[in-house]
């Protein structure tokens, strides 16, 4: 036992000299009081420096500590030999001591320091010089150090942290922790990382290049979720934005899941007529899509696609819901609603269904810059899919639509986009009717998406549409869809058997189009 405390208390180090340089100083009045009751020396520079002399605690300028003036109008500050071999220094190596003796170098035993804040200057300017001057220097190098160094220095490089600083610093009178100092350490490489990730990304951007030789990601964890895609699984959310933009305004906490399952809703979303659209999501898939002026016909045309794929799905509506909409939503149950926002009296109807979680996502945009599919150590990229047709459809059938076809047809191409492969969509105006879905034949995408009409909306089959995410590669689906009651077929075109697809549908009395644009979703 007695060995067990010496290991511990070995593992103790006491801080004597500290410095600080951080662009938030809202929270300094948290630690200064510790340090002080701990007699730390405490270094710093510029505005810290400033704010520290303000609220009377004792503070020696980073210039009169080193004897170097800051220059180049505060890009040198910190950087100089006296701060980093203070900090570098390992206490056990004797060369190290001896070399910090002869220079008459102290050591420091606490770095606290954040970074200029180039995400926040990001979103406020586009001026490329600007930001620039927001990059910096010192404080990630201090970081580093003092990371590195973790076996003999603290860093400390969020204010969150601060709490945790004082605690540990009361229970080990004035000393951490090496098993603080470790996890303080990561906290350290993990911002200097993202801190260069943002910026490297910005610079990419700046420049045009999409796919860069080295690629990097950066994330802020956003939130820990009940789950992953199944219980045994952990969650979580990541964004590199300080939030979301959507606010749960209403119910338990949300899964792996939902979100993608929320997330493959609002893209679909956006790309409908404001206040108009109507989406219902399972398993990431649409399984209803609407877009009707009257908010009731909308939800009611979009739920009557597919009823029982609904049930206990996400729906959303770029609309504000009304009263009389909330009702008619809690005839069924939909795990979660999602939609610019809910009237006073609608929410207090919502909130009577037990289990519902209700997602306001006035504020959200979706501004989707690349694509990623993660493969353990690796990964795929690629552009957002953000074209719908190139440049004009081609009727390729001796029929030609009408106006009010070829709007129908676009609304049903565009919902194939966001439907999994192979994806077919019927449509009756601007509503689906029917949609298969994620299957390996295109074929039995068909028979799944007029199978769904013929049980759901057998009156509105007789007339529609449908589109179809890549080109049929035999005559055998537009068979299927023709005898279906299907009048007109939206696809790309490309198949060796175009001249028989196209023939197929001529004999059955069937407008095609091509758009020469293929929309894969896996």
């Amino acid at each position: 036992m007695d060995n067990r405390k010496s290991e511990l208390n070995m593992n103790l180090k006491k801080i004597k000299r500290a410095i600080i340089s951080v662009s938030d100083k809202s929270n300094l009045k948290l630690i200064l009081p510790i340090l002080k009751k701990f007699k730390v020396e405490i270094i710093s520079s510029g505005g810290s420096f400033k704010k520290i002399k303000q609220m009377n605690y004792k503070c020696v300028e980073v210039s009169t500590y080193t004897g170097f003036s800051e220059m180049l109008d505060g890009r040198v500050k910190t950087l100089h030999p006296k701060i980093h071999a203070g900090i570098l220094n390992i206490r056990k190596n004797k060369k190290h001591r001896q070399a910090l003796k002869e220079k008459k170098i102290p050591d420091i035993d606490l770095v606290i320091v954040d970074l200029y804040p180039f995400e926040k200057k990001l979103k406020e300017t586009k001026n490329f010089q600007k930001l620039i001057e927001y990059i910096d220097i010192g404080g990630p190098a201090l970081l580093r150090a003092a990371a590195k160094n973790f076996n003999d220095v603290t860093v400390i490089s969020n204010i969150d942290d601060y709490s945790n600083l004082v605690e540990e610093l009361k229970i080990n009178n004035g000393a951490t922790s090496n098993k603080f100092r470790k996890l303080m350490s990561s906290k350290a490489f993990g911002l200097t990382a993202y801190y260069d990730s943002a910026i490297s990304n910005w610079f990419n951007d700046e420049l045009s290049i999409k796919f860069p030789e080295k690629k990097t990601l950066h994330g802020k964890l956003i939130e820990n979720l009940r789950y992953g895609e199944n219980p045994h699984q952990e969650g979580n959310l990541y964004s590199s934005n300080d939030n979301i933009n959507l606010k749960k305004i209403y119910g338990k906490k949300l899964s792996y899941n939902n979100y993608n399952d929320i997330y493959s809703a609002l893209p679909i979303l956006k790309s409908l007529k404001k206040n108009q659209g109507t989406v219902i999501i399972k398993h990431a898939n649409p399984c209803g899509v609407s877009v009707e002026k009257n908010q009731i016909t909308s939800f009611k045309n979009a739920l009557s696609c597919d009823p029982l794929s609904a049930f206990g799905g996400v729906i959303a509506f770029n609309s504000i819901i009304s009263k009389k909409l909330a009702l008619e939503i809690n005839k069924i149950f939909f795990e979660i609603v999602v939609s610019k926002g809910f009237k006073k009296d609608a929410l207090k109807i919502l909130k009577k269904r037990k289990n519902i979680r209700l997602i306001k996502c006035e504020n959200f945009n979706f501004i989707d810059k690349k694509n990623f599919l993660f493969f353990g150590e690796y990964f795929l990229a690629q552009d957002p899919d953000n074209k719908l047709i190139n440049k004009k459809m081609k009727i390729v059938t001796k029929k030609k639509p009408s106006k009010d076809q070829i709007q129908s047809l676009k609304f049903a191409f565009n919902i194939c986009k966001f439907t999994k492969s192979n994806a077919i969509v019927l449509v009756k105006n601007k509503s689906t009717i029917g949609i298969g879905s994620g299957q390996p034949s295109r074929l039995d995408s068909c028979k799944i998406a007029t199978n769904k009409a013929l049980e759901f909306s057998p009156d509105k089959i007789i007339n529609s549409v449908a589109a179809s995410d890549a080109f049929f590669p035999f005559p055998d689906g537009v068979e299927q869809l023709a005898e279906a009651g299907v009048k007109a077929i939206i696809q790309p075109g490309g198949s060796i058997n175009d001249k028989q697809v196209i023939k197929s549908a001529n004999e059955a009395g069937v407008i095609m189009a091509f758009t020469k644009m293929r929309h894969f979703k896996h």
